[in-house]
């Protein structure tokens, strides 16, 4: 009851805060050359976007970044993305051309980026044929049906598997998915633990590994935490860089 009463206080200081600041705009554009004079009726009010600092996603921003700096070392003449979020696809399309593929096709036209229907656990693709792929906070999805997807326990396997098969000897593999205490949050998602996730990859080689601590670290991202870190976490963000064996 308490919190209620302060949640509708604080709502009513903003509301009134707001109509001071339209009021105040109204009589300091008058003043001015521009006869460009707002009207209550157009009003759109954001109350609660005065913070401190800015807010941010931090999963969603640190993965991308981290998978961005990687193919900036890497330079693929291509790079093939299955389903990470299109934030990064369009912006990397920018500097890398990019094969974006998705269970639900974006309509996204930029120039070098290109986007069609895949199914990732199931691709139709050669073996050995990808130089460099990604597929960031997709594979604790599969298989839960939230994106219209078929019921399947081990959907996120077969897609590791399909990953395995099509990428090139010497090829890289970019994957983040959330690490830490292991269980299944359903539909939404699979939380792992991060040592028995790299089994699944036991025939790519681990070339680094990063996490994205629960809270507020303030480094950012950790590269090669240690294993009792990464165990702890709730819903960390772990993002592996994965390359296949010439041999």
């Amino acid at each position: 009851m308490y919190n209620h009463v302060l949640n509708l206080f604080d709502s009513w200081r903003k509301r009134l805060l707001f109509k001071r600041q339209f009021d105040l705009f109204v009589e300091s554009s008058g003043q001015l050359r521009r006869n460009w004079v707002p009207h209550w009726q157009d009003r759109y009010p954001c109350l609660d976007d005065a913070t401190i600092s800015t807010g941010f996603d931090r999963h969603y921003i640190y993965h991308p970044a981290w998978a961005a700096h990687v193919l900036a070392g890497t330079r693929p003449e291509r790079h093939v993305d299955i389903s990470s979020t299109l934030h990064f696809c369009s912006i990397v399309s920018a500097f890398i051309p990019v094969d974006f593929f998705d269970f639900r096709p974006a309509s996204l036209i930029l120039p070098g980026l290109t986007s069609k229907a895949a199914n990732v656990t199931n691709l139709d693709w050669p073996a050995n044929s990808v130089e460099s792929l990604s597929c960031m906070h997709v594979l604790e999805h599969i298989g839960l049906g939230r994106y219209g997807d078929s019921i399947d326990p081990d959907g996120d396997l077969k897609a590791i598997r399909e990953l395995v098969r099509v990428l090139k000897p010497g090829g890289n593999l970019l994957i983040a998915v959330p690490v830490g205490q292991p269980r299944i949050c359903f539909n939404a998602h699979r939380i792992y633990d991060c040592d028995e996730f790299i089994r699944y990859f036991e025939d790519l080689n681990l070339v680094e590994f990063s996490l994205i601590p629960d809270g507020e670290a303030p480094n950012g991202m950790l590269v090669n935490p240690p294993s009792q870190l990464v165990a702890a976490q709730s819903y960390g963000c772990g993002c592996f860089w994965f390359r296949k064996s010439l041999v």
